[in-house]
């Protein structure tokens, strides 16, 4: 039954080629955007190279105080001392990496300048990251304890720093602003859009200008705590929020009055939205506003192709008067139209995702993100398919029920 309805459907296809391009043309356009937007989500937000720990990660990465009325606020990231005694200590932990926010500087080539990003990290952030080491080695303890003027850069600064002819850059000085740095490791770049990975060039936290010395909760500096197991996270968790929850109040407390601490061990996503959403009254708006705009997303789209399947389905009114008039039942009806309906879905989203894979591919290779890295992946191929599905049924049922219920002399009128 099912292949007889699958035949009848391409024959119906088969029938007006060039009302099928259009059908086929609106479900490809709309299933295009939506699979190359589940792969730009999945690149924000996924477990991607060179964070290949994201999925049992937590982010240490906003200190917010407040005065006891929460009507003054200040919120930033924390110093590398506040980081260290309540975040380092954490016995729960697998492990723990401090690193900077990216800072910025200059260093020059011939006289001409390149603006570099910069970042301060501990050893264990070459640990808890998976970069690619394309040269040399990541810097460890002992070049940190002995304050040793070193670093790891980019491949992309390598070439723009270094004549390397196909040699190896390591050994090699890199001045930035007037300190001399020996090269001791070379990686694979990270992606701008991850920005506790991304930098062109890495230092140990006591190379000149960390600030690391500073004391207090306010600095520079995050860190993330791995699990060796994503189900270990909510007892890490608990561990953190009894850490600070043990802060002496003379700690907290500033000349501005501010005597309540905020900070939290997130995982990256409720960290992305606590950020700008940090009340449960925001996060609510948050996620109504998203719901809206998904709703409105798909929803048109599928309205359109409601329209569509309705004037496809009206113009075999006359089949389906007849085929009632021998007996079949409305049901039966009723699913074939959806079947059909899903199975020329399917083909459309076949057409959508050979050119979402050319979009990517376009997106990959222009430059406009360095290092982009976007795929459709078996999560996003799962998710397209399963909205291929809904968007199949969708805008299938009405129109099918609609013709299903069409008595037999109106539909021999049509």
């Amino acid at each position: 039954m099912l292949l007889n309805y699958i035949k009848i459907a391409w024959k119906v296809l088969l029938r007006h080629p060039f009302y099928t391009f259009i059908t086929l043309f609106g479900i490809s356009l709309t299933l295009t955007v939506l699979m190359v937007l589940t792969s730009f989500l999945d690149h924000l937000f996924g477990t991607h190279y060179p964070e290949v720990n994201r999925d049992r990660s937590l982010y240490v990465a906003t200190i917010i105080q407040t005065d006891s009325a929460r009507t003054s606020m200040s919120s930033g990231p924390a110093t590398f001392d506040f980081l260290t005694k309540h975040v380092k200590s954490l016995k729960s932990a697998d492990k723990v990496a401090i690193m900077s926010n990216f800072n910025f500087s200059n260093t020059y080539v011939n006289g001409k300048r390149i603006k570099l990003n910069t970042k301060y990290t501990d050893a264990e952030f070459w640990e808890v990251m998976g970069f690619r080491f394309l040269e040399g080695k990541p810097y460890n303890d002992n070049n940190i304890k002995n304050s040793d003027h070193v670093a790891v850069i980019t491949d992309a600064l390598r070439d723009q720093y270094f004549d390397t002819g196909g040699k190896s850059v390591v050994g090699q000085n890199i001045e930035i602003e007037n300190i001399n740095y020996r090269v001791i490791g070379v990686v694979k770049g990270s992606p701008p859009t991850r920005i506790y990975s991304y930098s062109d060039i890495y230092f140990p936290y006591t190379a000149p200008k960390s600030n690391y010395q500073n004391k207090g909760l306010r600095g520079s500096f995050i860190a993330i705590a791995t699990a060796k197991d994503a189900s270990d996270m909510p007892v890490i968790q608990s561990e953190f929020d009894s850490n600070i929850s043990r802060i002496p109040y003379s700690e907290i407390h500033t000349d501005k009055n501010l005597t309540v601490l905020q900070v939290k061990a997130d995982k990256y996503f409720d960290h992305f939205v606590n950020t700008f959403a940090r009340s449960s009254t925001q996060r609510f708006m948050f996620y109504t506003v998203v719901s809206f705009v998904v709703l409105m997303f798909m929803g048109l789209p599928a309205i359109n192709l409601v329209n569509v399947n309705v004037s496809r389905i009206l113009e075999r009114a006359s089949e389906i008067g007849v085929r009632k008039a021998f007996g079949a039942p409305s049901a039966a009806l009723l699913w074939q139209f959806i079947i059909e309906n899903i199975f020329i879905t399917f083909i459309g989203g076949a057409f959508a995702l050979a050119l979402s894979y050319l979009i990517i591919y376009f997106i990959n290779s222009s430059g406009w993100i360095a290092y982009a890295d976007l795929t459709i992946n078996v999560p996003v191929f799962v998710i397209s398919l399963a909205v291929c599905l809904f968007f199949g049924l969708l805008s299938g049922v009405l129109p099918a029920f609609r013709m299903s219920r069409l008595k037999i002399v109106d539909a021999l009128k049509v």
